[in-house]
């Protein structure tokens, strides 16, 4: 536990322990969770199939930014599928490491808030197969870095205010510029932050030179992000706008229930727990500022209206926290008590294992719950067997109209699966006006047919002339994702070309 001088150097801004007396790491329950979580996400790595954003990935030439994203996932995509394999499997790579590592992390928070070995082996093997490291070390998403960089930020902080150590503020820092590699979105867990030292305190720590200074390392580290904004005239904030008109409505209504599903039901009783204790608690009066962030941080979700994800980070810093009671309070129940928290503890990670990772059969994936709780399931399915139906309706296409075909994609998911798997079946080229792919270039002006793949069918329409369907996409197994049911057309030729007509094909979402 802290100690109360430790606590008490810290509010009153005197001397302060240079060798704080911290609980020793408990090696071997940790690491063996670790190791463990490894195992699991490297054997379920290429079960299903890529999930849209990773085929997008996967086209993107290194760069220092993107409209839609700082450069950091896509680079790993693309650096593990050239280096290592083009497979799923190995694309994936990171998302494991930065799974196992996000649990050492957090593991250190329950250390760094003097939770002992009991607590730490509870926040392991909880936290390790809990619904989000599950869910998000699966699949390489930008989501899946963020594992790692969120609470290793509130980490750091956390040393810097009880340790009254400053140069953790400037390690802070660095985490930060980093993550800005990854997503801008860290700006809104230190806004949160902020606020909440604002809120509880210690508001002294905007007095000192090494906040201010760890800012400035992080704006230094991550500036090539922010230039590129600058110099393309800030296409996050356009991207933010169309995802929150796009999804507004349902992240407004689903970021609630999102709360108990983000690290599990039984798991959402020790972050209420662990942000009660932050908030009640004497000797953790210096970090209470990241309980109190929270409902800055939702308030922001909801406002912004972007993805129900977005405090899961903080969440799980919360979790953290709440391990130290919970263990403490489960040392000194009753057996059954102890059994009925046990029991809890062992089937989260079997909910949680079915709803994130592809345990169902893709077969009877359709008639279970899972696609509807989990889109990222959803999305891993059927590309091969899509990009197979457009290559049967090019093949179908007379030689004046197949020699110079040319092949639209209503998102990147479409444009990213016809880059992977259509040069086999001898399929031309995709363009798609979906994000940053609608400036990688118009459609070249050939004269053959035009198919447009998936949802852009009834804008095509408008435009071309002489459409007719030629196919519908359809898995095979019914399981309902974006591309499920939708239309493949067969048009003529733009007449006029496609510089005026390509950018009506352009959107960001």
């Amino acid at each position: 536990m802290i100690t109360q001088a430790r606590a008490k150097a810290v509010r009153s801004g005197g001397p302060a322990e240079r060798g704080p007396e911290l609980p020793p790491l408990a090696r071997f329950p940790v690491f063996a969770a670790m190791a463990a979580l490894g195992v699991l996400l490297t054997a379920a790595s290429s079960a299903y199939g890529y999930h849209r954003d990773e085929l997008y990935f996967r086209m993107l030439p290194p760069e220092w930014g993107y409209v839609d994203q700082p450069p950091l996932t896509p680079l790993l995509v693309r650096l593990f599928s050239v280096l290592v394999a083009d497979e799923v499997w190995a694309i994936r790579i990171p998302a494991t490491m930065a799974a196992v590592a996000s649990v050492l992390v957090v593991v250190l928070i329950t250390r760094e808030l003097g939770g002992g070995r009991a607590a730490q082996g509870l926040c392991a093997w909880a936290y390790a197969f809990a619904t989000a490291p599950l869910l998000f070390g699966h699949v390489m998403l930008t989501a899946t870095l963020d594992l790692v960089f969120w609470p290793a930020v509130v980490l750091l902080m956390m040393r810097a205010v009880l340790r009254e150590q400053p140069a953790w503020w400037l390690a802070a820092g660095s985490v930060v510029g980093l993550a800005m590699y990854n997503k801008l979105l860290i700006a809104g867990l230190l806004v949160s932050l902020a606020a909440g030292l604002l809120l509880a305190g210690p508001r002294k720590v905007f007095r000192s030179g090494r906040v201010w200074g760890a800012a400035a390392l992080a704006l230094a580290i991550g500036s090539p992000n922010l230039f590129y904004q600058t110099a393309h005239g800030w296409p996050q904030l356009e991207m933010g706008a169309a995802l929150a008109e796009n999804n507004a409505a349902e992240t407004r209504v689903l970021m609630w229930p999102f709360l108990v599903l983000a690290l599990g039901p039984p798991l959402a009783a020790v972050w209420a727990a662990g942000a009660i204790a932050l908030l009640r608690r004497p000797q953790w009066r210096p970090v209470r500022f990241s309980a109190a962030a929270l409902p800055i941080l939702l308030a922001l979700t909801f406002l912004a209206g972007g993805q129900i994800y977005y405090p899961s980070g903080l969440l799980t810093v919360l979790f953290a926290a709440g391990c130290v009671p919970t263990a403490a309070f489960l040392s000194a129940a009753r057996a059954r008590w102890r059994a009925l928290a046990a029991g809890a503890v062992a089937l989260n990670p079997a909910v949680a294992a079915v709803i994130s990772l592809p345990v169902l059969p893709v077969p009877t994936l359709a008639a279970s719950p899972v696609p509807d709780i989990n889109q990222v399931a959803a999305d891993q399915v059927g590309w091969p067997v899509y990009v197979e139906q457009v290559a049967a309706v090019y093949r179908s296409l007379p030689g004046k109209d197949a020699e110079g075909a040319v092949l639209i994609a209503s998102n990147y998911g479409e444009a990213g699966a016809l880059a992977r798997y259509g040069p086999a079946l001898g399929l031309p080229p995709a363009y798609s006006g979906h994000n940053e792919l609608q400036l990688r270039g118009k459609p070249p002006d050939t004269g053959g047919a035009v198919i447009v793949v998936g949802g852009q069918a009834s804008l095509a329409r408008t435009l071309l002339d002489d459409c007719r369907r030629a196919g519908v996409l359809d898995n095979g197994v019914g399981v309902d994702n974006e591309e499920q049911g939708q239309e493949i057309l067969v048009c003529s030729s733009p007449a006029s070309g496609w510089r005026e007509l390509w950018p009506s094909f352009a959107h960001y979402d």
